[in-house]
């Protein structure tokens, strides 16, 4: 018996929306990366892009459970000394929601070439509202 290995350019792309109001950042943002990996297919080979689209809506409603509102922080350096700006959460959530989920999500991706193509499929608003009905994406419903 043969292995199955996926091509790129065999692979069937669908699109799916999410709802984030209520759910929890990270549990959510893992889930988003296994669809964009494509572990949820059977096809799933490592080193083939084989994920679908995600659109994840309500951004601004998604949860940080315990204190992590207001303690953890995002934190960036500039490259220089004294360089480094620290954010708490409960202002990334206040201004750019959407921002918030893109950097969960990108943490859970592999960090090489691969994980930028696969972060490209990510699309991720504020609202409810979001420019994809051509795509005719399917309402996906996460179990967490």
């Amino acid at each position: 018996m043969k292995s199955f290995m996926a091509k790129a350019d065999e692979v069937e792309r669908r699109w799916y929306v999410i709802d984030a109001e209520g759910k929890v950042l990270g549990r959510m943002a893992s889930e988003i990366a296994k669809i964009l990996r494509g572990k949820n297919k059977p096809i799933y080979t490592p080193y083939v892009d084989t994920g679908d689209f995600v659109i994840v809506i309500n951004a601004e409603k998604v949860v940080l459970t315990g204190n992590k509102l207001d303690q953890k922080l995002y934190r960036k350096h500039s490259g220089y000394p004294g360089g480094l700006k620290e954010t708490p959460y409960r202002r990334i959530m206040a201004e750019k929601p959407e921002f918030a989920v893109y950097k969960a999500v990108k943490g859970m991706l592999p960090h090489n070439p691969l994980g930028r193509k696969m972060l490209k499929k990510l699309r991720v608003y504020k609202g409810s509202e979001h420019g994809h009905e051509a795509q005719k994406p399917e309402l996906l419903e996460l179990n967490i």
